[in-house]
């Protein structure tokens, strides 16, 4: 009998997260067993800790997991294309590693897909209730709203790790270094349509962050003008087949 293809694939990126690992599994399997079809994609970005050998003992426990392995750490747009790109679900929802988005949510960003129109190609998580520290929060305000200004995307939220997007139209977007974080405007400039959800939003529990807000500005201002380059150079034509 062939297997069946799942339905949504949850694509997980990490570094160093051996702690968050086995909680974040076991509720992305209390959200989606017996709901839809689904497989785990896990994507190690050349993790220092234990994180990897965590995810090989999960594989026995975990029917609907996968793990895969960056041989050098690459950060975490290429680790979320990776993932995508191995996905076999015809949509792929994403999760930071650090357990602070709620898996639980994903069945409401499916619903969300299940009422919408063909040409809303991503649902972006809104984290209405913010659990960070302060500082992240003024930082991320005014980075929105800086955003928002050049880009004119229509999302309170483009930081947010979980989102649901069509695979296919994912993988037709331009490729680039920190692309992940402005997924609603590239989808835009597609041609497509995209739809923000208000989802929850936890404290981190274990490990540390990633980033600061000082490394997040440097890179965000070269970015923003470099996604401000592609929507003004974009040109989109219907097709018709004679």
């Amino acid at each position: 009998m062939t297997p069946q293809l799942p339905q949504i694939s949850v694509v997980v990126p990490v570094f160093n997260e051996q702690d968050n690992v086995p909680p974040l599994v076991h509720e992305i399997v209390a959200a989606l067993r017996g709901v839809v079809a689904f497989e785990i994609v896990y994507v190690d970005d050349r993790s220092r800790d234990n994180t990897l050998a965590v995810l090989r003992d999960l594989k026995a426990q975990v029917p609907e997991l996968r793990v895969l392995h960056h041989t050098d750490q690459s950060g975490q747009s290429t680790a979320i294309r990776t993932g995508v790109k191995a996905a076999r679900g015809a949509w792929v929802a994403t999760l930071d590693g650090d357990g602070q988005n709620d898996p639980a949510d994903i069945p409401k960003l499916i619903a969300e897909r299940a009422k919408g129109s063909a040409d809303v190609k991503l649902f972006a998580g809104w984290r209405v209730n913010r659990q960070d520290s302060g500082s992240k929060r003024w930082a991320s305000k005014w980075a929105n709203a800086i955003r928002a200004r050049m880009l004119r995307d229509a999302t309170p939220d483009t930081g947010c790790g979980i989102k649901l997007f069509e695979r296919a139209a994912f993988l037709d977007l331009p490729y680039f270094d920190h692309m992940h974080r402005y997924l609603p405007a590239l989808m835009q400039r597609a041609g497509w349509k995209t739809v923000s959800v208000p989802v929850n939003h936890r404290a981190r529990t274990a490990g540390v962050s990633k980033y600061n807000n000082l490394n997040r500005a440097l890179v965000g201002i070269r970015d923003l003008r470099g996604v401000a380059w592609l929507i003004v150079r974009s040109k989109r034509t219907a097709v018709e087949e004679v």
